[in-house]
């Protein structure tokens, strides 16, 4: 007889297992939490921006590293992507709904850590 021991058995099937390396879920999380993926969804969690000027916003990232982290968030669905076609081509990004939802957290956390910063401690 065991006792102080209790059998629960806990459904899982309707939620993903993040702490599995092949979970889907894991992955888009490792991916917003990149070093260049939250700054570029609070970078652009006012407006949509063209490369260049969410390269300009986002201080020392390289355009390939921009590019990469671009590339992977549109795949995840958190940001859209439009080509205007002129030469040379236009690229314009901007949050999609599900990347709004995710960004607004990221943004409230970088918001509450500067409101708690002092300004010597900013420099």
């Amino acid at each position: 007889m065991t006792e102080g021991v209790q059998e629960r058995r806990v459904e899982t099937a309707a939620r993903y297992e993040v702490f599995h390396t092949d979970c889907l879920a894991r992955d888009v999380v490792d991916h917003v939490t990149s070093r260049w993926g939250v700054w570029v969804l609070i970078s652009l969690r006012s407006n949509s921006l063209r490369f260049y000027e969410l390269r300009e916003s986002i201080q020392g990232i390289s355009e390939k590293m921009l590019a990469q982290t671009l590339r992977t968030l549109v795949q995840d669905g958190l940001l859209w992507r439009e080509v205007e076609p002129t030469t040379p081509p236009q690229v314009t990004y901007g949050l999609t709904e599900f990347g709004r939802d995710v960004g607004e957290p990221l943004s409230e956390l970088f918001d509450r850590i500067t409101r708690r910063l002092s300004p010597r401690d900013a420099e």
